[in-house]
């Protein structure tokens, strides 16, 4: 099976490329984004319109409700499918997004195995997490998994508990099985593309730009309506950037443009992250969406020559 993957930070411009290849190669675009998949989460996570989906199909949006549970385990069952699907119906699947995680899955071929955790164990890392000991929890991941806790912060607190159960239940890091089960190399044959800037500033400018037409579209009442129905407390979309910064000024704590300007700097650093992570994937067509004269034009091309078996 061949696939086109899209990635890069958020404001990038993957969205806009992979409809335009998507339309020139007959393609179903495969959504990479972690909070794309919640039903009322539509303008916080820039989902495409009714209107695009029309003229090309999406596939996993809106596919959960925002109280749900989504792991990166369900991810990869349900793309790979939708990926099988397009290629049997002689469409080119096109995945696309930011999540990183959920690239990690797909090129990998990552092996998401059940763990005996020992419920001591997690009761015991629970309670320490709820005495608020996550620098502590963070540090001792990094001593002992040091591969597991490289791209975590203090809030991937889950991921942070998930690393050190696993170790203390059976002894060995995370990281260990997952290099385990990276042998068995994906079915999945990717074209790969990274868009990057050049100049930082020029990215971070669309992401202020960006933010102020989420605003102007009714990010704040879509806010609300998710904390109304209780979609933000203790759940995975809770996580999304673009809602947990602006509860401050829906329970009375802050002027709203306060939170706006924590929004802009939470979503430049969360660009930071992304793009070291894409970095990564070595084997990636760069296209500086800044220093390209017409990045589709380049994308088509390289796109066209990995479809007919060329070098990418």
């Amino acid at each position: 099976m061949r696939a086109l993957a899209v990635f890069g930070p958020t404001a990038s411009g993957k969205s806009s490329l992979a409809f335009k290849l998507a339309k020139e190669l007959n393609g179903v675009i495969i959504s990479a984004d972690s909070m794309q998949i919640y039903r009322g989460m539509d303008i916080g996570t820039a989902k495409p319109t009714l209107e695009e989906q029309k003229v090309v199909p999406h596939r996993l949006i809106d596919i959960c409700d925002a109280r749900d549970r989504f792991s990166v385990y369900d991810y990869k069952a349900l793309a790979e499918e939708e990926i099988h699907s397009a290629c049997s119906n002689g469409k080119l699947p096109i995945v696309v997004g930011g999540t990183g995680l959920y690239f990690d899955a797909l090129f990998f071929n990552t092996d998401f195995g059940e763990f005996d955790i020992l419920p001591e164990v997690r009761q015991r890392l629970k309670l320490r997490a709820e005495n608020g000991e996550n620098e502590a929890l963070l540090a001792e991941l990094q001593a002992i998994d040091p591969e597991t806790a490289a791209p975590l912060h203090l809030r991937d607190l889950k991921r942070i508990i998930r690393g050190l159960e696993v170790y203390y239940s059976t002894g060995k890091p995370l990281s260990h099985f997952k290099k385990e089960s990276h042998r068995e190399k994906s079915a999945i044959d990717f074209c790969k593309f990274n868009l990057i800037y050049q100049d930082r500033e020029a990215l971070y400018e669309r992401i202020n730009f960006r933010v102020d037409e989420m605003m102007s579209a009714g990010l704040l009442e879509e806010t609300r309506k998710l904390w109304e129905c209780g979609a933000l407390y203790d759940t995975t979309a809770a996580q999304a950037i673009g809602y947990k910064e602006l509860l401050p000024h829906l329970v009375g704590n802050a002027p709203l443009s306060d939170c706006v300007s924590l929004l802009k700097q939470k979503t430049r650093n969360y660009a930071k992250r992304q793009i070291t992570w894409f970095r990564r994937y070595t084997d990636s067509n760069r296209i500086a969406m800044d220093g390209c004269e017409d990045p589709f034009s380049t994308a088509i091309s390289i796109a066209q020559g990995f479809l007919k078996g060329g070098l990418i």
